[in-house]
């Protein structure tokens, strides 16, 4: 899943892709290097940042979700608003990233009665907040029990299981050990909740802190994450950099699986 934020202030590329032309440019590079699903943002979600309103988030990411809709990948907009949900499902989006957990008010109404993927994203607090104390008794049994309780009320609305995925949340009030934590039990989760996970860990300050490396250094250690979830049976990697994740991928398959990587990395 490549990462797409056509906001000025996303923590790592914010500001380079929020006029259209660029924003379409670097998604045609992304289905270049492989990528399999390209995931629109348009509301920065880093520690502090203020809420975008309504109609702002629309403006960033209707124009691009319209002109890339038949660019021959699977789309997924990466919101918690209700509204915006519906825009970009009339939009045909293939997938709603919701990192709300679809427990904004009108949320499942929004989407269950689409045939869109559901990504359920864990989050402990608000985005304004949520690094400031993050404190979990048990980190991955409390993860767990979030993700239970948000697939069980999809599922209570109709949604059938098949259309939801999960996400740990790394980053998103959790401190560097919970989210190694969580890193170290993806098996567990998959396992524990029988749903595809997705793990987003491209650049984030988890790989900061056990590389020493700023922002724009921060390649091989995304590449690191990468692998150690995939490895556990991560079946969607959310990254920035495409190219180099799908080498990566491709290579290390092919070391511990022998031949038929393109089939899971490439043409998915």
């Amino acid at each position: 899943m490549g990462i797409l934020n056509v906001t000025p202030d996303s923590f790592s590329d914010g500001g380079s892709y929020s006029a259209l032309e660029f924003a379409l440019s670097h998604a045609e590079q992304m289905i270049a290097d492989g990528v399999d699903i390209i995931d629109i943002g348009g509301e920065s979600t880093r520690p502090g940042i203020p809420p975008v309103p309504l109609d702002e988030e629309l403006r960033r990411v209707m124009p691009v979700i319209y002109a890339l809709r038949d660019c021959g990948k699977p789309l997924s907009i990466d919101t918690y608003k209700p509204e915006v949900m519906r825009e970009a499902l009339i939009a045909e989006v293939d997938m709603i990233n919701d990192i709300n957990g679809f427990r904004a008010p009108g949320a499942i109404d929004a989407v269950r009665d689409s045939a869109a993927g559901l990504c359920i994203m864990h989050m402990q607090g608000e985005p304004q907040t949520m690094q400031q104390q993050p404190s979990y008794g048990d980190v991955v049994a409390e993860v767990i029990a979030f993700l239970q309780e948000r697939v069980g009320a999809l599922e209570a609305a109709g949604v059938r299981h098949e259309r939801i995925c999960i996400d740990p949340g790394f980053g998103f009030g959790k401190s560097v050990g919970h989210n190694y934590d969580l890193l170290r039990n993806t098996r567990s989760l998959i396992d524990t909740l029988d749903l595809p996970l997705l793990a987003g860990m491209s650049r984030k300050s988890m790989i900061g802190a056990i590389t020493g490396k700023p922002l724009d250094q921060r390649l091989a250690g995304s590449l690191g994450a990468a692998l150690a979830a995939a490895a556990q049976g991560a079946m969607i990697i959310r990254v920035h950099d495409v190219a180099e994740t799908v080498d990566a991928l491709n290579v290390w398959q092919a070391g511990m699986a022998g031949d038929g990587v393109k089939t899971i990395y490439k043409n998915t």
